[in-house]
Order: structure tokens, then C-alpha cells, then sequence
């Protein structure tokens, strides 16, 4: 039943870059699902409080989830991991001509590109570029892929607790 269960929440990973952005409705319904596969696999009662459930499971909230893979897609695509597509995203702020006097040229950080409209800025395009900048700048330090994914997954779920 758990691997069952565990399956089922890994499908709600799956392209979860789609999930940028999406309304408050529709990631609380998500999130309900995660829920309720968390108390399930507990055994927990389903009155009882589900943060701590998650954390006892190290299950990330649907929209930390989102934005964790968000960010280990943009980190593979910087060390040359991610598929070729995604080299034309995410381009660094240092190679863009006569811009390598900024400090942002120094600091790993993305170019994000201009919109117009709230539908474009939920693209990977624009809303990986927002997110990769948003990190704390230790982050863009040269580091290993599990050692990012370590401590990005630290720092989403003390982001995650403290809001709670």
C-alpha cells in the first residue's frame, strides 16, 4: 500500500514545472491530495495536524515542491545536465554583451526576460529566471547537484515551516 501511495504522489512530481503559477484554488486541491496521501501512509488521524506529518515524511508542501524542482532543473541547466532545449533559457546576466560590468554578471544570476502579461510570466522562460535569482546567493556557488538538492530542500522546508 505505501509504494502504491508513494507512486501516486512521485505523478504528482512529474512536470510539476507545469504547476508554476497556478491559482490558490488549484494548489490547495493538490495539496489536499498530498495531504491526504501523507496521513494515509502514517496512519495518522484526520483531524490531526499535517505539517508535522510532512516533515516526518520530509515531503516538501505542493508549492515548495514546485519550486524545488523548478530550481534543480535551472541548476542542471546551468552545469550542463538538462536536455539541450532548455540551453536557450535561463541565460546568465554576464553573457549578454557590454552587461559585464553589473554586479549581477558576477553573482551566477539570470537574465529574466520582459512580458506583458501575467500568462507569460508563469513560462519557464521567465518564472525559473525570477526563481534562480531569488535564492540566496550561496546557492549559485559551484556545488555538486546532491549537495544542492540537500540544502535546497533545507532551506524550502524551513521556508515551509516558518509561514505555517
Amino acid at each position: 500500500m505505501k509504494t502504491l501511495v508513494y507512486a501516486f504522489i512521485s505523478r504528482i512530481d512529474y512536470c510539476n514545472s507545469v504547476f508554476t503559477g497556478i491559482s490558490g484554488q488549484l494548489l490547495q486541491r493538490l495539496q489536499a491530495i498530498q495531504n491526504a496521501a501523507a496521513h494515509l501512509i502514517t496512519g495518522a488521524r484526520r483531524s490531526q495536524h499535517v505539517t508535522p506529518i510532512l516533515r516526518q515524511l520530509h515531503w516538501l508542501p505542493v508549492q515548495q515542491r514546485v519550486l524545488f524542482m523548478t530550481a534543480v532543473l535551472v541548476y542542471k541547466r546551468q552545469h550542463r545536465m538538462a536536455p539541450s532545449y532548455l540551453l536557450t533559457y535561463c541565460i546568465q546576466t554576464s553573457s549578454h554583451d557590454g552587461r559585464c560590468h553589473l554586479r549581477s554578471a558576477v553573482s551566477g544570476q539570470l537574465s529574466v526576460p520582459r512580458t506583458t502579461t501575467n500568462y507569460s510570466d508563469r513560462s519557464f522562460a521567465v518564472s525559473s529566471p525570477v526563481l534562480w535569482n531569488n535564492l540566496p546567493a550561496a546557492f549559485r556557488l559551484d556545488m555538486s547537484l546532491s549537495i544542492f538538492r540537500r540544502r535546497l530542500k533545507t532551506f524550502f522546508m524551513t521556508e515551509a515551516t516558518d509561514s505555517v
